[in-house]
């Protein structure tokens, strides 16, 4: 098998490409005005996205977004601010600060989630067994990464 830069990516390879990038680049615009519609940043709606399963660690959240921790800082205190967010010390190190969602931010997180209509309606176009298929493709691509 040829290593991913050894040759041109074929025809067939570009339209996939550009297709996925299309979903992306949808995926975020819808994002992006779910966030706005709860007076939200795309990064605080993110933030408040991954709090809502579980509380993490300011450090990991700044990994997760892939962004510095002093941002993290900044999204927090403003989530915080309209109580969405809160601090708690971690048990099990109490030296660390844990974020979590409040039941209002999991509740806007939800929120977030139902009104998302790009990724769900063209999903429900698709059997169940396609959609299983593209969930299959779509993690084996990005277990290549990970």
């Amino acid at each position: 098998m040829a290593t991913p830069h050894s040759t041109r990516p074929d025809a067939l390879t570009m339209e996939v490409v550009d297709l996925i990038g299309s979903v992306v680049a949808r995926y975020h615009e819808e994002y992006e005005e779910a966030a706005a519609d709860h007076a939200l940043t795309g990064a605080q709606a993110k933030l408040l996205s991954l709090l809502s399963l579980e509380p993490l660690p300011m450090r990991k959240l700044a990994h997760k977004l892939k962004c510095e921790p002093s941002n993290v800082t900044g999204i927090v205190d403003r989530l915080e601010s309209r109580d969405l967010v809160e601090r708690r010390p971690d048990p099990a190190d109490r030296r660390v600060k844990l974020a979590a969602a409040t039941d209002e931010g999991r509740r806007v997180a939800r929120s977030l989630r139902d009104s998302l209509r790009f990724a769900r309606e063209p999903l429900a176009g698709l059997s169940e067994q396609e959609r299983r298929t593209l969930r299959d493709l779509l993690q084996r691509m990005v277990a290549v990464d990970g």
